[in-house]
């Protein structure tokens, strides 16, 4: 549990934030400082009624694809929230202003994804935790296997911390500079409603760990090739020994 909040603080909390002293009774974590300030920007997205039932995971597909081959954004995390929605985690190298990061993702909605709300939430349960309204399990998954919980998205039973720390621990953070610039590049684009970008399909003979991008189209032994090479086993439910 140490070793998981660690790489939590290092990722998306303020400096200050405290360790949860258990899992499934934790309160809300605020990721906006009293100063107006985050290191984390998380979108929700829950299912959309009027769209299929994959929907809201392709949205985040979307999302998370474009800000990667737009801005050249690192890799987010991505959690599923006990319930029947998905979390998009990206993750700041230091913490910018509340406004700057509205302003971001307005013009990116505006930009690229008009239907969708786009707003970063402002305070959330860390998982794995709880969810008490589902009595099911929010938690990191791999992106992978995002589409498998679009039904139902929640876990059964608790996910093992080290599994969990597994999806966080290769992640980097959005430099200033680099979200500063995509701000600007935003503000200076004179087309002002570009069509949405589909998630990108992987190269002849890429794996999802390869592209870097979150896939909804990832077979099967891709996903578990990734999982056993991070000793993760595709149920969630043990750790498999890393080989001396």
């Amino acid at each position: 549990m140490d070793k998981l909040f660690a790489q939590l603080l290092r990722l998306y909390l303020m400096p200050d934030a405290a360790a949860p002293a258990a899992l499934d009774g934790q309160p809300p974590v605020a990721l906006v400082s009293g100063e107006g300030l985050r290191r984390a920007i998380v979108i929700d997205f829950p299912r959309r009624r009027e769209a299929g039932p994959e929907r809201h995971w392709l949205d985040l597909c979307a999302v998370a694809n474009t800000l990667q081959e737009r801005f050249g954004f690192p890799a987010p995390a991505v959690s599923i929230t006990g319930d029947t929605g998905y979390r998009l985690w990206l993750s700041l190298a230091e913490a910018l202003p509340e406004g700057d990061i509205r302003r971001f993702l307005a013009m990116l909605r505006d930009a690229h994804f008009p239907e969708l709300e786009l707003q970063p939430n402002g305070q959330v349960q860390l998982p794995p935790s709880l969810n008490a309204r589902s009595g099911k399990w929010a938690a990191f998954i791999h992106p992978g296997m995002g589409a498998s919980f679009a039904e139902e998205a929640g876990l059964e039973m608790a996910p093992p911390a080290a599994a969990q720390l597994a999806f966080l621990e290769g992640l980097d953070s959005i430099g200033k500079q680099q979200f500063m610039d995509a701000l600007v590049s935003l503000k200076q684009a004179e087309t002002p409603a570009a069509p949405p970008l589909q998630p990108a399909l992987p190269a002849a003979g890429a794996t999802a760990a390869q592209e870097g991008l979150l896939l909804q189209d990832a077979t099967l032994e891709d996903i578990v090739r990734h999982l056993h090479a991070l000793g993760i086993e595709p149920t969630f439910r043990h750790v498999l020994p890393r080989p001396a």
